[in-house]
């Protein structure tokens, strides 16, 4: 089962944060399937600093809504660094946020393999700086169900636009 509360007081503290900063944030997930989004659009106010959150679950919304490159996913797959970084910096660009979150993952209980188990996440942040943007990336392997999977994936990807907002 989720930790609603936990995930509340953490996009709480993202949306107070960004609010704070006049910043915004958007959103590109895949296996989440729009749950970083709902986290953050559950806290009152968040319409100040949210303006888009994509839901990309396949490779064809990957590339036509957010641009990802189809070389990018055939050479790499879905879950991988290049991809989620290209989806980072393509809801960036649509959404005109100052911080873009995506995430791609294999949140089970089918699809792993043994180079990209169950649990696999990649997670990427694009900053906005000026006319350009930095990136950072990371991927984690989380454990447990489908459910905690993506639960952890959530909170991974909120914390991390958290640590992003100057």
């Amino acid at each position: 089962m989720a930790d609603y509360e936990s995930l509340e007081k953490l996009a709480g503290a993202v949306v107070a944060d960004l609010a704070d900063s006049a910043k915004a944030v958007a959103t590109a997930e895949s296996c989440t399937g729009g749950w970083i989004a709902k986290s953050i659009t559950d806290i009152p106010g968040s319409s100040a600093v949210f303006g888009y959150g994509i839901v990309s679950y396949s490779n064809g919304a990957k590339e036509s809504i957010l641009g990802v490159n189809n070389a990018t996913i055939a050479q790499h797959g879905a879950v991988s660094e290049a991809v989620v970084g290209e989806m980072a910096e393509g809801a960036l660009r649509l959404s005109g946020a100052d911080i873009a979150v995506a995430v791609s993952g294999i949140a089970g209980p089918d699809g792993g393999t043994d180079d990209k188990p169950v649990g696999t996440v990649w997670f990427a942040w694009a900053v906005r700086d000026g006319a350009d943007a930095r990136l950072d990336t990371s991927c984690e392997r989380f454990t447990g169900d489908r459910e905690l999977v993506r639960e952890l994936t959530v909170a991974h990807a909120l914390q991390g636009v958290l640590e992003r907002i100057a």
